[in-house]
């Protein structure tokens, strides 16, 4: 990528420019836009000519300040879909534009990489809010002190495998109701085994969505899976699931459940409230001994 070719050309008063825009969704999948007549390819993306999508000016700082924009297109059944919308698939979204030369696409410069921030459609149009690298500055960040842990399981200060076939598993959906509630075979885990887990479409409409389970119950030779949020998509009977055990973050649940004590990122032996605004007392030791005698 040849920036300074781009001023130069730039430098001759030319307008032989166009913006490039890529989204890449968390699946993986990615889409390339451009406001030229003709379609443009780089970087393994193939950018349409015909998305008719649209953005405003970039708003950009040298500073600590948000960089935003927002970005206007149509809606197109070969390439973004209101479907895909509402079911969250461009949430969190990668977001990249760039000014490129459009008779010689080696000359040209990134301007903005962010993510999707609030998406709209309506009457065939969509729009979306773009969210510069700053706004991560925005997040709070840092340990929290708790008796529970701050791990996700199955991350790097967790460690736990969670493709490992005692933490999880894949199975077909037999029965569902609402898109939150699916009956699933017992497979032989133990009652509430996947509560607090994740539960993952693999196949069908929905597939690549994910929600957090709310209800893990064994009834008989079958197991019922109720989410905390209906997914936004549909899931049909036959479609195979992925289900993930659920972490409490309790100290008790890390030994038992998962045999991975020697990671656990929270602090169970912290004192209460009630103990650290106590007073002394006649009929205290104030040894300074331990609490759990």
């Amino acid at each position: 990528m040849s920036e300074a070719g781009l001023f130069a050309h730039l430098g001759t008063g030319a307008s032989h420019v166009c913006q490039c825009w890529s989204i890449t969704r968390d699946d993986g999948v990615t889409f390339g836009f451009t406001d030229h007549d003709q379609p443009l390819a780089f970087d393994g993306i193939t950018f349409l000519a015909d998305s008719g999508l649209s953005a405003r000016a970039l708003a950009a700082s040298s500073g600590l300040a948000v960089d935003n924009s927002e970005a206007v297109g149509l809606l197109q059944a070969d390439v973004i879909t209101a479907e895909d919308i509402r079911a969250g698939r461009y949430d969190g979204a990668e977001v990249r534009n760039w000014l490129v030369r459009w008779d010689d696409v080696s000359a040209r410069q990134l301007r903005f990489r962010g993510q999707v921030g609030e998406i709209t459609h309506h009457a065939g149009q969509f729009q979306v809010e773009l969210r510069g690298l700053t706004d991560l500055l925005n997040q709070p960040t840092g340990r929290t002190f708790l008796r529970t842990c701050d791990a996700v399981l199955g991350d790097a200060a967790c460690g736990v495998n969670t493709q490992d076939a005692a933490f999880a598993v894949t199975l077909g959906v037999q029965s569902l109701t609402d898109q939150r509630a699916f009956v699933v075979a017992s497979a032989g885990y133990t009652d509430r085994w996947f509560e607090q887990g994740h539960f993952e479409v693999l196949t069908g409409a929905a597939k690549g969505l994910k929600a957090g389970i709310k209800v893990d119950r064994i009834k008989g030779s079958l197991r019922e899976i109720v989410l905390w949020q209906a997914l936004r998509a549909d899931v049909a009977v036959g479609d195979t699931v992925r289900l993930v055990a659920g972490c409490d973050r309790r100290a008790d649940t890390c030994r038992a459940k998962f045999a991975n004590l020697v990671n656990f990122r929270g602090f169970p032996d912290m004192p209460t409230d009630d103990w650290l605004m106590s007073v002394p007392r006649s009929d205290d030791t104030g040894d300074g001994g331990s609490l759990w005698r």
